[in-house]
């Protein structure tokens, strides 16, 4: 049985009981799931759109400790954030790789403030001696010519010198799908993106044992029984807890972050980058995405409000970018520049006990939360995705409490679904396998035999991006994929690379997946017109000409 399926698992939702039922298949959701069905747990995973649909795909895409903690005195946070930063690097390495990171000093005269180095030196020696040594690599001082071969534009009129230290990136939503597939292979999980939870069902003692969910695509109901619910919903779990009728004194103060694309020949650069905002306390992200020719920058951080459904990425969000940029390079961008544009929330814990957010939510800890509310629902909050597993173990603590007796296992070298093997030699891949590797580890081999059956699958689908038409094949036969939107927009990450040739790409991928999704010619018509709409509202708030 093909446990990853999303018909498999509405039919199991329908007929089975579970001990655990997660809601919401972000980071922190998908990794519960993985931890519970780890121990021997029966478990399902359900969420109200698509896995990663909200934060967990919409990220800076870095998985690091966060050397600014450091300014904020969470030395614990940072040395959590850094040993779940080598885990991933073990145990999916197909998915996570070392980053360097550039921070470039900048003066007068050839000479840069003796204060600042020593600041920046001290930092950085504090994140290695926190546990950035781990990664196999130190931090060092670099030359202001070095730092030009890294981001050649540069302000070489003020560059002095520069700082090199080591993290890591991975493609957020590629983690989470997968975390949710190693949830459900080999460890039996149910998984299954668009269904909602819609109520909650109680025992005669007031506990919570069910779950009522509508399937989002057919609008079928049904309840789901359940020994304990674990939220994981992030800038949902208040809407959660309301929905279930209880009270909580979870303050989420939902902080907006915004990213843009531009083509890496207007922004060239083979490390991420550290710069520093004029006028603000606060720092902005240059990052290569790897293989496809774009760079992206970010990332704001302030309060929202509205729709915590639909975060967009203004005018404002993007102007506060581009200058960022522009005052520490020659790039001279413009509004002309962007391809693509993303915006998430992060679900940041507000102060307690009913004070008001006096500090920016960029000062707000990265903390995370474990709480029960009086009808034994769990509640997890706050958080960052690189410390997903640390949030599971911490939320399974009280999943323990509710359902008993499971297996004492730990996540800790558990390798995920596609990680390969000691015998399986991957060193020397090259071209369309290294591609294939680092997106699908081995199942690379399922998509390969499907080139070798049909050479023409090995074309990229878009193009000035290396997404082949296998690869696109397999996601929406063995990926969960419900959409267009759900194929570019977080299968693959082309949406948000360079949205216009996504655009023009779009009718000719629909009709490429049309049989495996079962649409017709109508079906494929909305699906692009879908993925239209959802790119020009996109670019119209950003101000954006598409």
């Amino acid at each position: 049985m093909n446990t990853f399926h999303r018909p498999t698992s509405l039919g199991r939702l329908r007929n089975e009981s579970f001990d655990v039922v997660v809601i919401g298949a972000g980071m922190t959701g998908a990794g519960v799931a993985v931890d519970a069905a780890h121990r021997g747990l029966r478990v399902a995973l359900i969420d109200s759109a698509d896995i990663a649909a909200g934060t967990s795909s919409k990220s800076s895409k870095m998985v690091h400790g966060g050397l600014r903690y450091l300014q904020q005195r969470e030395f614990r946070l940072v040395y959590e954030n850094l040993h779940e930063r080598q885990r991933l690097l073990k145990n999916a390495p197909h998915l996570v790789r070392i980053l360097p990171f550039l921070i470039p000093l900048f003066g007068k005269n050839g000479a840069v403030s003796k204060a600042l180095v020593k600041g920046y030196s001290s930092a950085l020696r504090l994140y290695d001696m926190t546990g950035g040594w781990r990664i196999g690599k130190k931090y060092r001082k670099v030359s202001r010519q070095q730092a030009l071969r890294h981001l050649p534009t540069l302000n070489v009129e003020r560059l002095v010198a520069g700082f090199l230290y080591f993290d890591a990136r991975g493609d957020d939503a590629r983690v989470a799908l997968t975390l949710a597939r190693t949830a459900a292979e080999p460890f039996g999980a149910a998984v299954a993106n668009y269904v909602r939870a819609i109520a909650f069902t109680h025992s005669a003692v007031g506990r919570v044992d069910g779950v009522m969910v509508r399937d989002e695509l057919t609008g079928d109901e049904w309840r789901v029984a359940t020994k304990c619910v674990v939220n994981a919903t992030g800038v949902w779990v208040n809407d959660i807890i309301e929905l279930d009728g209880q009270s909580t004194s979870t303050n989420i103060t939902p902080a907006k972050g915004v990213h843009i694309s531009v083509p890496s020949d207007r922004l060239p650069a083979d490390v991420a980058a550290v710069l520093a905002v004029p006028g603000d306390r606060r720092s902005i992200f240059v990052v290569p995405f790897e293989e496809a020719p774009y760079t992206f920058v970010g990332t704001t951080d302030t309060p929202f409000e509205g729709d915590i459904s639909a975060p967009f990425c203004d005018a404002g969000d993007v102007a506060y970018l581009l200058a960022a940029v522009n005052a520490s390079t020659s790039s001279h961008l413009t509004t002309d520049d962007i391809t693509g544009v993303w915006a998430g929330l992060r679900p940041l814990i507000a102060p307690k006990d009913g004070k008001k957010l006096r500090e920016r939510t960029s000062d707000l800890s990265r903390r995370h939360q474990v709480h029960v509310t009086r009808d034994g629902m769990i509640h997890v909050t706050g958080g960052k995705w690189t410390t997903y597993r640390a949030m599971a173990e911490d939320a399974m603590k009280e999943v323990h409490k509710k359902v008993g007796r499971m297996k004492p296992t730990r996540t800790t070298n558990l390798r995920l679904f596609g990680a390969p093997s000691r015998s399986d030699n991957v060193k020397n891949l090259t071209g369309l396998e290294l591609h294939l590797y680092q997106r699908f580890g081995t199942e690379r081999q399922v998509i390969l035999a499907m080139i070798d059956k049909d050479p023409s699958l090995a074309t990229p689908a878009i193009s000035g991006l290396p997404y082949t038409k296998a690869e696109l094949l397999y996601s929406a036969e063995y990926e969960l994929a419900t959409s267009l939107i759900d194929i570019l927009s977080r299968r693959c990450r082309a949406h948000i690379q360079d949205a216009r040739a996504t655009l023009a790409a779009a009718p000719e991928i629909a009709q490429l997946v049309a049989p495996v999704m079962k649409w017709s010619s109508d079906d494929v018509n909305r699906e692009v017109a879908a993925f239209q709409s959802m790119v020009a509202s996109e670019f119209a708030h950003a101000g954006l000409r598409l």
